[in-house]
């Protein structure tokens, strides 16, 4: 998870890379989808990544209450660092509208990315990656030209 970002809100605001952080994500499941910021050729795995596990209505980010609630901190959701644990481009931009490629690290679950948040307009589906819970196996793929940098949501397909 990243540092603390500015808020003008009563609400607390920290960047987070992926939902895992604060969620709970099942225990040594390696589910999640990798948002790359540049595409496969412009060194994908290289540049910031963000990953996270399951639906997610809005890669703006999400409000989420810990302790029942009592005390929510609103994630906004920013590019970490590579696959190398280096920063790399597009470490620390905004998630929404920024991801150029994506690797489906589910050994059971596919996804869909979508155009728009709450799951609507365009999608692009990613298949899982039969098994492997270390994302052996997993495929590098460009989003296509309607959702490469336009990008809002995903969902279990």
């Amino acid at each position: 998870m990243l540092g603390p970002a500015q808020s003008a809100s009563a609400i607390p605001t920290q960047n987070a890379d992926s939902n895992c952080d604060y969620r709970s994500c099942p225990t040594g499941y390696g589910g999640q989808l990798h948002l790359h910021y540049n595409s496969k050729e412009n060194d994908g795995y290289y540049s910031g990544t963000a990953s996270f596990y399951g639906n997610v209505t809005n890669y703006a980010g999400e409000t989420y209450g810990h302790n029942g609630g009592a005390n929510p901190v609103h994630y906004k959701f920013v590019f970490g660092k590579n696959s190398a644990g280096l920063n790399g481009p597009g470490t620390g931009q905004a998630v929404k509208n920024n991801a150029a490629s994506v690797e489906n690290c589910s050994p059971w679950d596919a996804y869909r990315i979508y155009f728009n948040s709450g799951y609507q307009g365009s999608s692009q589906y990613f298949n899982h990656t039969n098994g492997s819970h270390l994302c052996a196996g997993g495929v590098h793929v460009n989003l296509n030209a309607t959702l490469k940098n336009n990008n809002a949501s995903q969902h279990f397909a």
